[in-house]
């Protein structure tokens, strides 16, 4: 069957409904990215910053070796079968965030290396995610994604806001980009035109959409339209349930059972399905390019989450963070399994001679690298080959060199970007090694 050139931005519609499509080889053309040196049929590359609070166990975060023989910790093991797409770097840090000692002072600017304001005033700095949003997200439906499991905690501790530990991703110095903690409303903001949540299956709006394109698009192209709306309905299917079962997992109140009827549509009870329903869609967002960034914040720094699906009730995560016991390890790696799982999907998506974990740069990261707020040396993990840029399977070793700020990382994945703002937090030059 002969390459058929549509529309740049080839969508499904329905009825109040927009869905954008993977890539397929009878729809070659992606768009135009920020640079006219990317081709338009190259598939572009996508940015997923992934953030779990309070650092990790201090004995089982390290890597060994390179490619193959890459040895992992404990901590990293759930993504062994990725080592050779893995780049573990260590010794960067953000100079603000010594500062305060804290919690919220150290993961305020995080991904943006900015001076953090206290004594009751909110200012960071625009984050890396939301800076190339507002310069490369332009092309997609959504600038970006930012999803948590956590709610935002309001709240000072020692003259610091709150909202800095609940906020990896700024869209300004003074406004933290806002979460989208519900599923449901994360679904409707990439399929449906309206932001309101609507009754109507964002599939069924756009069968007979489909129906027509199928008859147009190669067999194989047939199989990956079957298999891509497939994993739309699971997703409508498993939203539709969340919130219905379970307790739950962060802080618990006062009162152990509702004195009012359940609303519907809520955040599911269950962290761990909230947790895989965030990382469905992140994939999804990646795969419809719908949006090109997206950033999931597991939890807080000085989280209050419990982990009952894990057997780990009887403490709440920052509790537990202040400590290296079994239990401490077990919810580490339940951290990374959800890394490792966006990782093996996207790598199953074949994206004409790369697959998209190949087009995407997989960031995870903590603002302290233990319980103990060190935060002198950040924990920083990538997964993904950035277009073809990155070469994994390495070991970067910052300790004890100069220039080892944060937001020198950030300069070198914005260039994979063929975004280049020659200064960005504190540092104006990116690590020539990444």
């Amino acid at each position: 069957m002969g390459t058929y050139r549509m529309s740049r931005r080839t969508m499904l519609r329905g009825l109040g409904v927009t869905m954008a499509l993977p890539w397929m080889e009878s729809l070659r053309v992606w768009g135009d990215g920020p640079a006219a040196a990317r081709h338009a049929s190259e598939a572009p590359v996508r940015l997923a910053v992934l953030f779990s609070g309070n650092g990790f166990h201090s004995r089982e975060w390290w890597a060994k070796g390179e490619g193959d023989a890459m040895e992992l910790g404990k901590v990293l093991e759930p993504l062994s079968e990725f080592r050779k797409k893995l780049l573990f770097v260590r010794g960067l840090y953000n100079a603000e965030a010594l500062k305060g000692n804290i919690h919220s002072s150290q993961t305020g600017n995080l991904l943006s290396g900015a001076p953090l304001a206290s004594g009751g005033d909110i200012r960071s700095g625009t984050s890396v995610d939301q800076y190339l949003a507002q310069r490369y997200g332009t092309s997609t439906k959504l600038p970006s994604l930012v999803l948590a499991c956590e709610k935002s905690n309001p709240s000072v501790h020692k003259n610091y806001s709150m909202l800095y530990s609940s906020h990896i991703s700024w869209s300004s110095p003074t406004t933290p980009t806002p979460l989208e903690l519900y599923p449901a409303l994360a679904f409707d903001r990439m399929f449906k035109d309206g932001a309101q949540k609507g009754d109507r299956s964002v599939l069924d709006a756009v069968l007979a959409d489909a129906g027509d394109l199928r008859r147009q698009i190669s067999k194989g192209d047939q199989q990956k339209l079957d298999e891509y709306l497939e994993s739309v309905r699971d997703v409508e299917r498993r939203i539709d349930r969340a919130g219905k079962r379970g307790e739950l997992q962060g802080w618990r109140p006062a009162l152990s059972k509702p004195d009012m009827a359940r609303p519907a549509d809520g955040i599911p009870q269950d962290i761990g399905e909230h947790m895989r329903l965030m990382c469905d869609l992140l994939v999804l967002a990646f795969r419809t390019d719908t949006t090109r960034i997206c950033t999931l914040k597991l939890n807080n720094d000085h989280s209050s989450l419990r982990f009952p699906n894990l057997g780990v009730d009887y403490m709440i995560h920052h509790l537990l963070s202040h400590s290296d016991t079994a239990d401490w390890l077990k919810v580490n790696r339940f951290f990374l399994e959800q890394v490792a799982y966006i990782a093996r999907k996207l790598e199953a998506v074949d994206e004409g001679g790369r697959t998209a974990l190949d087009n995407t740069m997989l960031m995870y990261c903590s603002s302290m690298m233990t319980g103990g707020h060190d935060a002198t040396q950040l924990p920083v993990i990538m997964v993904g080959g950035g277009g073809g840029r990155i070469k994994g399977g390495r070991i970067l070793d910052y300790r004890g060199k100069p220039d080892r700020q944060m937001s020198r990382l950030f300069l070198s994945m914005m260039d994979k970007m063929d975004v280049r703002p020659g200064k960005f937090g504190d540092a104006t030059a990116p690590l020539d090694e990444v």
